[in-house]
């Protein structure tokens, strides 16, 4: 299943570090490392992100019923991702971030409705 350590090991693709963010005990210690700067990210991060991050939230959301069951369950509801600290994935602290994160969750829910594809 696509987790927050897999998703964070991407930035690191092909390296030790990567290895080391998969293997992190808990959510919470792979998101630690992969937002550590220590190491270089992938050169191509910033133009894959977003395909990452539509990949794992569709893995989430198709191989947990439980989830899925709630993020259809949102109906036409606008998704924010509600952090002040993330202006990409989020609202940001302004509340004018980009939201990808609800956006992409948005876009998930309409593929798995069926109502489109995404």
């Amino acid at each position: 299943m696509a987790d927050l350590g897999t998703l964070q090991a991407q930035k690191f693709a092909g390296t030790a570090h990567a290895d080391r963010i998969r293997r992190a005990p808990s959510a919470v210690q792979a998101a630690e490392l992969g937002r550590t700067r220590s190491y270089p990210l992938r050169r191509d991060w910033e133009g894959v992100k977003d395909d990452v991050m539509r990949r794992a939230v569709y893995e989430k959301f198709t191989q947990n019923q439980e989830t899925r069951v709630i993020l259809l369950a949102t109906g036409q509801q606008e998704l924010v991702e509600d952090t002040t600290a993330d202006h990409y994935w989020g609202r940001g602290a302004t509340g004018m971030g980009k939201n990808m994160l609800g956006r992409i969750l948005m876009r998930t829910r309409t593929r798995l409705a069926g109502n489109g594809k995404v």
